[in-house]
């Protein structure tokens, strides 16, 4: 068995056990349309013919890589995940397993958005070892939807939620931001409790941040309100009331989790623990360095498909 499988998420030696663990990021690059928020390395518009060939490249950057222990916890993210196909994310979670293997209860988490799940989609990522979901909820205000360039609906959330528990997911997860212009005292309290009443595993709460170089920040430049820092101090604290109460345990700045769902993968990089990372754009941390690749699609692609490791710098 893992020793990632031992420990509780209240256990005072946690952070000290995952430190010890041993973790994998794969970015997935694709977005139906670009949030304002984001300044992640991400592409839209793509077609089934450069996402097929993205999946070989980072199964072939995982084959050129060095041997390893087994993962405790390997981590898709992006971009949105879900944008690939079922078939097409356990092809890199098989190639994962071949080159590295997965430890005993090893934890794969995956990032998808509500309007792209179905149960159809989430049975055979179940079936081939997917154990956890984490979904972009954001909120349950319409109106902060629309503000934050998300389309999906509340509905879908629900929907997308019990479609994962019906597909057998382990653990799911819920993305929130908080302090959005468009939002109000009353539109936060709304949301954490549509949240709460579909009892997911794990909460994961972000203020609303304006990075530069992103539409939001032009926006906000050219006039447009920006998140207020004391509203979102204020949010922040209603949460952390609301969450106690309900029985969460925040076992990180950001991330609240029922006992025995706190997410692996956040745990070992938050103790400093070494990971893998695939994908344009990935930063990983092994043998006491850290590593980057390079962000663009097409220069990772062509690296890759040359033989040569996407590395953009290390230290």
């Amino acid at each position: 068995m893992s020793s990632a499988a031992a420990v509780r998420p209240d256990d005072p030696g946690l952070n000290d056990a995952a430190a010890g663990w041993r973790g994998c990021y794969v970015h997935i690059p694709f977005c139906a349309r670009a949030c304002p928020y984001c300044d992640f390395a991400i592409v839209t518009g793509s077609d089934a013919g450069t996402m097929s060939r993205y999946v070989a490249a980072v199964v072939a950057e995982v084959e050129m890589d060095e041997a390893w222990p087994p993962l405790d916890a390997v981590y898709f993210g992006g971009g949105t995940p879900s944008q690939l196909s079922a078939a097409q994310l356990v092809v890199i979670l098989d190639a994962l397993d071949a080159r590295f293997g997965l430890a005993a209860h090893a934890e794969v988490s995956l990032e998808a958005n509500p309007e792209d799940w179905s149960e159809e989609f989430a049975r055979p990522l179940a079936a081939a070892g997917f154990t956890r979901v984490s979904f972009g909820a954001q909120s349950f205000d319409p109106a902060v939807l629309a503000s934050l360039g998300r389309r999906h609906t509340p509905a879908d959330v629900e929907r997308a939620v019990g479609a994962a528990r019906d597909a057998g997911f382990a653990s799911v997860n819920l993305d929130l931001i908080f302090g959005d212009p468009a939002e109000t005292g009353s539109s936060w309290s709304t949301t954490l409790a549509r949240a709460l009443a579909l009892a997911p595993d794990h909460l994961s709460l972000y203020a609303l941040t304006v990075e530069r170089g992103t539409p939001l920040s032009r926006s906000v430049a050219a006039g447009a309100a920006a998140p207020d820092p004391d509203v979102q101090a204020d949010a922040y604290d209603h949460a952390l009331a609301v969450l106690d109460d309900a029985g969460y345990i925040r076992y990180e700045t950001s991330n609240f989790a029922r006992p025995g769902h706190h997410c692996r993968y956040n745990l070992l990089t938050w103790a400093q623990g070494e990971y893998l990372a695939y994908g344009n754009g990935a930063h990983g941390h092994r043998s006491g360095r850290r590593f980057r690749n390079v962000r663009r699609l097409d220069a990772y692609l062509d690296a890759v498909e040359a033989g040569r490791a996407p590395r953009a710098g290390s230290d």
